[in-house]
């Protein structure tokens, strides 16, 4: 990996109100540390930090670090970690290593796959990136940003392992060796759906409708029918010597007398 400039200024204001007032005015506070030398707060400018990760395959970068006011010219420094924001993504905190130009150091590299897998081209299948970075264990020249794996030749039911993945040089692969990185899957058969239970068609609504109406109709009349014979029983339960004494008002049954 080519290592690239970044100037550093030493940084002071550390708590988290100074740290808000260095970010207002274009500034990341940085952090630095290794076995060289003891951990030490910078801050670097804002604009140069972000463009440099931009155009960058990754965010493993190594940097040529000089620091303003610092004894030492230059520091060889591998980016360890970058903090950004969760709503806009702008760089909040950068975590630099300090390493040696003869010292191995153990890093995770992005692993991205080239070509179209045959079972996916030839059977529909679907390559499924299983593992999306890799540790890996090198000196800062041999370090990788990427790891390329073809996957051409992958069938369905086949698949791609840490084990197989072919190492740039001078860089080690590290983790279980039969770990799946890359693999092809067969596709998915169409879920039967599950017959509704039948409804009934609209023919056969509006003759339940007809039918139900019908009904309604003729229990109708059967009940003003029976309405209104019950106003004869009612009579007829009246006894006839009741219906006389009915007949005959009381003041002519006195005159007759």
């Amino acid at each position: 990996m080519k290592s690239v400039p970044l100037k550093a200024f030493p940084r002071t204001l550390v708590q988290r109100g100074g740290v808000k007032k260095l970010r207002a005015s274009g500034r990341v506070p940085a952090t630095i540390y290794g076995r060289q030398a003891k951990p030490q707060n910078l801050e670097v400018v804002f604009d140069e930090i972000t463009d440099l990760l931009h155009h960058s395959v990754s965010e493993n970068v190594l940097v040529d670090l000089s620091v303003e006011n610092d004894a030492r010219a230059k520091r060889l420094a591998l980016v360890q970690d970058v903090q950004h924001h969760p709503m806009d993504g702008q760089v909040l905190h950068i975590d630099l290593h300090e390493i040696a130009e003869n010292e191995k150091v153990i890093v995770w590299v992005p692993v991205e796959a080239t070509g179209e897998a045959a079972g996916v081209k030839n059977a529909g299948g679907t390559l499924e990136h299983v593992m999306f970075k890799l540790k890996v264990r090198a000196l800062p020249k041999d370090l990788p940003e990427q790891i390329v794996v073809d996957v051409t030749a992958l069938e369905i039911g086949k698949s791609i392992h840490i084990g197989e993945v072919p190492a740039p040089a001078g860089v080690e692969i590290l983790g279980d060796k039969t770990r799946a990185v890359f693999a092809v899957t067969a596709p998915r058969a169409e879920e039967e759906i599950a017959p509704a239970a039948a409804a009934p068609a609209a023919g056969d609504v509006e003759m339940l409708k007809e039918k139900k109406e019908e009904g309604a109709e003729e229990a109708a009349p059967a009940a003003k029918g029976e309405a209104k014979g019950a106003k004869p029983d009612a009579k007829a339960a009246v006894p006839a010597a009741d219906k006389k004494a009915e007949a005959k008002p009381e003041g002519k049954a006195e005159k007759k007398k």
